[in-house]
């Protein structure tokens, strides 16, 4: 993707961009961030700019950015399946499920087996159902979770049904875990880590979340929003 060389009726027209998404930035803020620049370098007026699968603030990797007439094709690719690496921290929670917020609970872990971790997290492959976090993009009359969640306000959320495809475990030094997985579209990885701390009578929460893939789409050819910028 470095080497493609762009032009004004390719965007209009329609281009998808695999763009690796900075720590902190939203999703929204890349689609905006990258409007702005379309805008500014060929100046156009309008163009239609979205992404295929909102990623986390505190989360890294892969967004599929499409403009022009492409946007039409983005529930197809949110539709693929997910590849994400993450590290899961055991023996604390947070609201959030990740560092956006602070701990809110400690367990002791002295009863913590890398064995039971390891069954515990095997027994995630498959299809089942998974309550969405107050913390998520979900719609709530109207309004995202994750605001009512930030002000304690009470959130209403309905359980979905998705699947984990593959799951592996790359490394465990606890308290901390780090784990493979690939899943439906739908999926909060947050919400694993919620579940597997359950699971263990203990607490979990992520640490750190990076999209690697989506579908055949590969992070390892994407860009930085920065770079994106250069080559215009």
């Amino acid at each position: 993707m470095p080497n493609k060389s762009f032009s004004k009726e390719q965007f209009l027209a329609g281009e998808i961009l695999l763009i690796d998404k900075f720590k902190d930035w939203t999703s929204f803020d890349v689609v905006n961030k990258i409007r702005s620049t379309l805008k500014y370098q060929y100046d156009i007026p309008k163009i239609k700019v979205g992404h295929a699968g909102t990623l986390d603030p505190l989360a890294t990797g892969l967004l599929i950015i499409c403009t022009g007439k492409k946007t039409k094709e983005i529930q197809s690719f949110q539709d693929l399946p997910k590849e994400y690496i993450t590290t899961l921290k055991f023996g604390e929670t947070t609201p959030s499920f990740d560092l956006e917020t602070a701990v809110d609970k400690t367990f002791p872990s002295e009863n913590l087996t890398e064995e039971g971790i390891r069954t515990a997290i095997n027994s995630f492959a498959g299809k089942q159902e998974q309550m969405p976090p107050d913390f998520s993009a979900k719609r709530v009359n109207g309004k995202r979770a994750y605001e009512s969640a930030r002000k304690g306000k009470p959130i209403t959320l309905k359980p979905v049904q998705i699947e984990i495809y593959n799951i592996e475990i790359l490394k465990i030094n606890l308290p901390f875990a780090e784990i493979k997985l690939t899943c439906s579209k739908g999926t909060y990885i947050r919400a694993i880590a919620r579940d597997l701390g359950e699971k263990l009578n203990n607490g979990a929460h992520l640490t750190e979340l990076r999209r690697t893939k989506i579908g055949d789409f590969s992070v390892e050819d994407a860009i930085t929003v920065d770079l994106f910028q250069k080559l215009l």
